[in-house]
């Protein structure tokens, strides 16, 4: 990404705070210390902030806008890796409470109204209420979920690399054909992992689903020792990430013999109904109107109780955020939002189908992201 990006996202953080009626944002290593400076790290015990006044602009490590506060050992990467001009330290054996008590009197912000990172660990919000009594609190999300909702290209392509390596991986699975019999769960959760990497991306995004027969009926089954027999649907969901934002994708194949005579329509039906959703999706639509497209058909199909989780989920430096497709939620839609389509049936103790792709809405309608075969036989298409 370009380096002006982050910087820019920052601004549009400063207005968003003042437009909440906020003060300013606190944000430890989460992923929206990610998105407003491109510095991504795992949180840990040593205090490493973000503050990002609703007013004021950058300058120097005193100055009046977004400053990092980092242990020392941390100062050279941040300022290799970041824009953010103003960045404090404190070497280990300082009181670093004492660092953020005098970071928010600078800032000015040791009263008013200031919002913390969703995921801030408990120790680090602790001693920020220590450093700012006087202060009223709210979450971070408040004011950056409608910035982080809308992608913008950046993002966007980032995203679409993520879904190509994606669709590179499902043609390696299909390749396997009979030679994935035998083979366990966790034997092509590994291959998957393998293939994603040789197509670019940059580990998987979440830990890999294979439900092979019985085990696909369970939407969230992860992987195991179960071996994979002939004539049995495999729910097979993953991704993988290109410079932070990741792909999900699924598809349901059956690597060799016939499957249960049921199948082929419980398959048919998720596949129309996923084709209904995608249809659904544009501008000033509500998310809801979107899984209601894709349940009406699983239920007219007899299917209704066997589909029991919304239609789809935002995704974008987090592999579940905003928006939400589930009944409910009147959120109109609006261009450069990305969210996975994705129906299932699931019959217990039997089988399991889920179809997704990931769309990102465009002015006029919507871009799939992903583009492969949703057919569950080695090089059918539909």
């Amino acid at each position: 990404m370009t380096e002006d990006v982050h910087a820019e996202r920052r601004e549009r953080a400063a207005a968003r705070l003042r437009e909440t009626g906020a003060d300013g944002a606190v944000c430890f290593p989460s992923r929206n210390l990610q998105y407003l400076t491109g510095f991504a790290e795992e949180p840990g015990e040593r205090h490493l902030l973000l503050v990002v006044p609703a007013a004021g602009t950058p300058s120097d490590d005193r100055g009046d806008g977004p400053t990092l506060l980092v242990p020392a050992l941390y100062e050279a990467q941040v300022r290799e890796e970041t824009t953010v001009e103003a960045v404090r330290t404190w070497a280990d054996g300082d009181d670093p409470t004492a660092a953020v008590r005098e970071l928010l009197a600078d800032l000015g912000l040791r009263d008013g109204r200031l919002l913390v990172d969703d995921t801030m660990w408990a120790t680090f919000t602790q001693d920020l209420r220590a450093a700012a009594p006087d202060a009223e609190w709210g979450l971070a999300s408040e004011a950056l979920a409608d910035l982080r909702v809308r992608k913008d290209e950046a993002e966007l392509d980032a995203m679409r690399a993520a879904a190509t390596a994606a669709d590179a991986t499902v043609r390696d699975l299909r390749e396997l054909g009979a030679d994935a019999v035998g083979m366990t769960e966790r034997d092509l959760a590994d291959r998957i992992a393998d293939r994603l990497a040789a197509h670019g991306g940059d580990g998987t995004a979440f830990e890999t689903i294979v439900g092979a027969g019985p085990n696909g009926a369970k939407p969230h089954h992860g992987c195991g020792d179960r071996e994979v027999r002939a004539g049995e649907p495999v729910v097979l969901d993953f991704g993988t990430r290109v410079e932070g934002y990741p792909s999900d994708q699924t598809r349901t194949l059956v690597f060799d013999g016939e499957p249960p005579a049921e199948y082929e329509r419980v398959h048919e039906t998720v596949r129309e109904a996923q084709a209904a959703a995608v249809e659904a999706v544009e501008p000033g639509v509500p998310a809801e109107a979107v899984d209601r497209a894709a349940r009406g058909v699983i239920e007219d199909a007899g299917y209704g109780d066997a589909f029991f989780h919304r239609t789809g989920h935002g995704v974008g430096l987090d592999v579940h955020e905003e928006p939400y497709v589930v009944a409910g939620n009147d959120r109109e839609l609006e261009p450069g939002m990305v969210f996975s389509v994705e129906p299932g049936i699931y019959l217990d103790g039997r089988f399991g189908c889920r179809i997704e792709d990931l769309v990102v809405v465009t002015e006029d309608g919507c871009e799939r992201l992903n583009d492969t075969d949703r057919g569950w036989r080695t090089g059918e298409t539909y």
